[in-house]
């Protein structure tokens, strides 16, 4: 493995969204999730995210499909998306029904600063549940959809102005067309259009890409993850 790569661990990575921006800012992704990614394009192990940073922090390795072998010392970032159904909106029905989903939040940023590494962690809910999180939106990259995500980081970023996100109209089985803004959730309309629009270009299903995050969000975060990297690199110098 050429050592001046810098690789990165995308835990809880779905189809390869946020993978794919840190490959356009300049890491070398590997994806880890506890369930089967067929349409993931980068080296991936499935196995559960704290399982393998448990093991990651004990000494162990991790072997991915490309046969690529990994330890901590391997790895110089760690990207986490925890499932956000426990903050969600499209879940708030069912947690009004009763219906409790886990918040992985707290256990993965636990594990992540017991690695040592500068790391990310990315959700559709920013506080209280993420650490002063940068909050950026489609309409910042002048991407026409809606996505708003948010991200708590170990190292420092500026805060973003964002514009104001127009309305919607992909509701579902409304016609989409050039013009319109989607948003990718659920059954959406416009599945091409968006997948287009967020600058996938990897075979991706409809449910993934209502997952997804438009690639430019990461590869504007890894950016900044590098120079930080360099900058721990060079104090260590």
């Amino acid at each position: 493995m050429d050592n001046s790569e810098k690789i990165i661990l995308d835990l809880y990575c779905c189809a390869g969204g946020c993978s794919d921006g840190y490959r356009r800012a300049g890491f070398k992704p590997y994806g880890i999730d506890i369930k089967k990614q067929p349409h993931y394009p980068f080296p991936f192990l499935q196995i559960d995210a704290i399982e393998a940073l448990d093991g990651l922090i004990q000494g162990d390795s991790l072997i991915f499909s490309n046969f690529d072998t990994l330890s901590l010392i391997d790895i110089s970032a760690i990207h986490a998306s925890p499932p956000c159904q426990f903050g969600s909106m499209a879940t708030q029905q069912w947690r009004s029904a009763g219906r409790e989903y886990k918040n992985y939040i707290p256990d993965t940023r636990d594990r992540l600063i017991k690695s040592g590494l500068p790391y990310v962690i990315e959700n559709v809910v920013g506080e209280p549940y993420l650490k002063n999180p940068l909050k950026l939106n489609a309409s910042y990259f002048h991407i026409r959809i809606r996505r708003t995500r948010y991200f708590e980081t170990s190292f420092p970023m500026n805060l973003v102005l964002l514009p104001k996100e127009e309305p919607s109209h992909s509701k579902m089985g409304r016609p989409v067309t050039e013009n319109s803004i989607i948003t990718p959730v659920g059954h959406f309309s416009g599945c091409a259009i968006a997948k287009k629009r967020m600058g996938i270009d990897w075979k991706i299903d409809q449910g993934e890409l209502a997952q997804a995050i438009p690639p430019v969000y990461t590869e504007f975060i890894g950016k900044h993850l590098l120079k930080a990297i360099a900058d721990i690199e060079k104090g260590k110098e």
